[in-house]
């Protein structure tokens, strides 16, 4: 970052001789990955990052060995009936993902029928920066038999969370913390605060394509109490030290069906868990032109899962039932058309949403593409929810509408330059209140010339404030996601250079820049910059051998 943020900036004391909050680091990030593999035979790599603000120390004593996030892993695959063999940093991704669910998944999304199905992935290394929802320890899968497996689990991970004193003086843990920033004393007092403990096992029945059925257990222990505040919303949350989820899942391909489910139950250390989480659906082919997808689920709003990524509507599979329909039609080869609804309602109250309520929500798509260098298409999404509205000191759970329309065009003016120009606008607005609005107009331009590849990016936004925000998807150097959400009133642009000065050698710098037209500063806190412009710069190095 060129501009200096807030958390960096000198601490001066205030009256009474008290230093403020300030990042205990530098503002520079450093990320270092080594991976050593072969396809279906080993993989063996580390991982390590230092986020702005974070320090450089070694401190045994308190876990601190250099960077602040470090991943390691090796693995071994088909050695005999030994089909996979990790240690270190792992994820699973097993039946729905009801009990376990690894990687990044779409669920909902203008693919309205594909990517309603987890597909059936097992373990695999965890090579992420992201500093949460990993096992660390160890798994293998070992084949009983040609169409039985086994495979079993278990880690030690060291999880952020905030502390705090019950009435009788015992510590317990009251949240747990995903940012994985570790800047601050508060930040560093919260780092690998609560133990988490994990044995797991899951049997796998299987056939070349037709069927699968699989049975799964997972136990999860912490070493400190762990109670979330004390809100009605957190009523039927996860309470104890110990959880329990069992589950079975299973696929069936019959003909042009498709069908999966799974069902788990949670069984905690305390009263309110007990809950049931269950997923349904099939995905079909009508006829040669019409794709069918059909979702139901249902998760109680006691179902503890820690490491589910089912599908659903909310972040968790915990206090939700709906049902999706999903279609997708090919007009002819050049046009297709797609859309789905979605219904869902949450039996119990939410964070914001202070009684039970309900939902729903639809998309409508078209893409047409004329030849193999253009493509075009359109999106229409509007959501329905609830949510709290306070108005003078009158507060009510009142109904939402969430609008959004995209047009996207792709098309290549010669064989090197390649361009994109898209225009999405959206709105959102609570039951008898002035809508909030926004919108983005952004063009990209892709130009590769032999080992260099130049890609750039200039857009135009406005919104009224936060809840019209406008997200739009940015490339990034290698590994790096960017899906940042554009808000207030400026200009984003960037310009990413990729060259590869040999088949070994491969260099990425990214420069990306925001300025608004109707702020005078920008962020707000520790990484508030007193500025109308915020300026990123990213330099990547891959060497393969």
């Amino acid at each position: 970052m060129l501009e200096q943020q807030k958390g960096f900036s000198e601490a001066i004391p205030d009256k009474k001789g008290n230093l403020p909050t300030r990042y205990l680091g530098n503002s520079g990030q450093w990320y270092a990955r080594y991976r050593y593999s072969r396809p279906r035979a080993f993989s063996f790599g580390l991982t390590i990052e230092k986020d702005p603000g974070e320090q450089l120390v070694w401190q045994p004593s308190s876990r601190r060995y250099g960077a602040d996030y470090i991943s390691f892993h090796a693995q071994l695959q088909n050695r005999g009936k030994w089909r996979n063999i990790i240690l270190g940093d792992y994820q699973l991704q097993i039946g729905q993902g009801l009990i376990v669910s690894a990687g990044f998944v779409l669920g909902k999304s203008a693919e309205t029928v594909q990517t309603v199905r987890r597909p059936m992935l097992g373990a695999r290394p965890y090579t992420s920066l992201t500093e949460y929802g990993y096992f660390r320890g160890a798994t293998a899968t070992y084949a009983l038999c040609p169409t039985l497996d086994l495979t079993l689990w278990g880690a030690h991970n060291r999880r952020d969370a905030n502390s705090a004193t019950d009435s009788t003086g015992t510590r317990i843990a009251t949240s747990l913390q995903t940012s994985g920033l570790h800047r601050t004393l508060s930040e560093l007092d919260d780092r690998g605060s609560l133990l988490e403990t994990n044995f797991g096992a899951h049997l796998l029945y299987h056939t070349r394509r037709q069927l699968q059925l699989g049975l799964t257990v997972l136990n999860t222990t912490y070493d400190t109490f762990f109670r979330k505040r004390d809100q009605a919303y957190n009523q039927y949350e996860f309470t104890g030290q110990h959880n329990l989820v069992i589950g079975i899942h299973g696929g069936y391909v019959w003909r042009n069906w498709n069908l999966f489910g799974e069902v788990a139950r949670s069984n905690g250390s305390e009263t309110n868990s007990g809950g049931v989480g269950a997923v349904v659906g099939a995905l079909v082919s009508l006829t040669k032109k019409l794709d069918l997808a059909l979702v139901g689920r249902h998760y109680d709003r006691n179902f503890h899962s820690f490491y589910s990524n089912g599908f659903s509507e909310g972040t968790r599979t915990i206090n939700e039932s709906g049902t999706y329909i999903g279609l997708k039609y090919t007009v002819y080869r050049k046009l297709t058309l797609g859309g789905f609804v979605d219904y869902v309602n949450f039996p119990w109250l939410k964070y914001l949403v202070d009684k039970p309520s309900r939902g729903f929500d639809y998309l409508l798509q078209a893409r047409y593409t004329p030849n193999r260098q253009t493509a075009f298409y359109a999106v229409y999404h509007e959501e329905h929810k609830q949510k709290n509205l306070t108005i003078g000191k009158v507060k009510d759970v009142v109904g939402t509408t969430r609008r959004s329309f995209a047009l996207n065009a792709d098309y290549k003016l010669t064989r090197s330059l390649s361009l994109r120009s898209r225009a999405q606008w959206g709105a959102f607005a609570y039951a008898g209140q002035t809508p909030s609005r926004g919108f983005a107009l952004v063009q990209d331009a892709t130009f590769d010339y032999r080992r260099l590849s130049l890609s750039g990016r200039v857009a135009l936004f406005g919104t009224d404030d936060y809840d019209s925000r406008q997200y739009v998807y940015e490339r990034d150097v290698l590994y790096a996601f960017s899906f940042p959400a554009y808000f207030n009133q400026g200009i984003r642009h960037y310009l990413l250079m990729q060259y590869s000065p040999s088949r070994h050698l491969a260099i990425w710098v990214r420069w990306a820049r925001t300025d608004l037209t109707n702020q005078a500063t920008v962020g707000s806190d520790l990484d508030q910059i007193t500025a109308p412009h915020k300026t990123e710069v990213k330099v990547q190095t891959r060497w393969k051998f």
